[in-house]
């Protein structure tokens, strides 16, 4: 009987650890992200996959998803990666990460990436943004934690 407890209560607590939100977005060839907006639990586990749907060439049109800190605008932010020297190859440079919680790499075509975090425990909306020279304008979302 006790180690029945034992057991159920181990394994509650292995859910527990391992379970949390998985979000997808999909980015496109009309620089739209599909999901502009989640939910998560302060704290809690989050594992975010972008996938670019399009089939623009990466070069031409290539997507990544930046989470950036609580506060710090998608636009202001976008603006200032270009002038930090944001490239096709390079949309997000190392001087400007100081406001990012977490960033995808630069996808082309039929390319996925997974980026696993922990949700900030500070309740609020926290945008991102794809940082590819010029779809920060239309490419934008916001995390709300709750």
């Amino acid at each position: 009987m006790k180690i029945n407890l034992f057991l159920s209560a181990l394994f509650a607590v292995m859910v527990s650890v391992t379970s949390g939100a998985e979000i997808v977005i999909t980015g496109n060839d009309t620089m739209q992200f599909d999901l502009k907006a989640f939910e998560v639990k302060a704290g809690e586990k989050v594992s975010l996959t972008l996938k670019n749907t399009g089939k623009l060439p990466k070069i031409a049109m290539g997507h990544n998803l930046v989470l950036l800190k609580k506060g710090v605008s998608a636009i202001a932010f976008g603006q200032k990666a270009m002038g930090a020297g944001a490239n096709a190859t390079n949309p997000l440079p190392d001087s400007v990460k100081e406001d990012v919680i977490a960033s995808t790499k630069l996808l082309g075509p039929g390319e996925s990436d997974t980026v696993s975090f922990t949700a900030p425990a500070d309740p609020g909306n926290y945008e991102y943004v794809c940082t590819f020279p010029g779809h920060f304008a239309m490419m934008r979302g916001t995390m709300t934690v709750k």
